[in-house]
């Protein structure tokens, strides 16, 4: 094998392995599931303060992709939320944001449980707007 042929090869196999080194950093998104019930005297306040922590969180962290709330129809203090983050790291980043940590102080006398459940993403599907 010539020495062009040789370089040629050595680049192929460098770019290859630089691509395999970057699949294998690929992370997988965070997804966790929180069961929240509210002091019934408070919920208005509750609601209020968690639409404006999701909309900042939105807003203003790339790396927070999804944050939905839904509340039990028959029992409107029973919150349902499905939170989606690019990683670890943005779900981490995005417990040290000035507006979550408002938005936990602010509401944990209002909190009577909280349920955090890890999972394991199968499938995450969503059409495009």
């Amino acid at each position: 094998m010539n020495v062009k042929r040789w370089r040629w090869a050595v680049m192929l196999l460098l770019l290859s392995l630089m691509g395999l080194t970057f699949a294998m950093q690929k992370q997988t998104p965070l997804v966790r599931l929180a069961e929240l019930e509210i002091d019934p005297a408070q919920l208005e306040l509750y609601t209020a303060a968690l639409k404006e922590e999701i909309e900042a969180s939105i807003r203003l962290e790339p790396g927070v992709l999804t944050l939905y709330a839904v509340a039990e129809k028959d029992h409107p203090t029973r919150i349902r939320m499905f939170e989606t983050y690019a990683d670890e790291a943005a779900y981490k980043a995005h417990l040290e944001t000035p507006h979550f940590k408002k938005y936990k102080t602010g509401t944990q006398a209002m909190v009577k449980s909280l349920k955090l459940i890890e999972t394991t993403p199968i499938l995450l599907g969503a059409k495009a707007k």
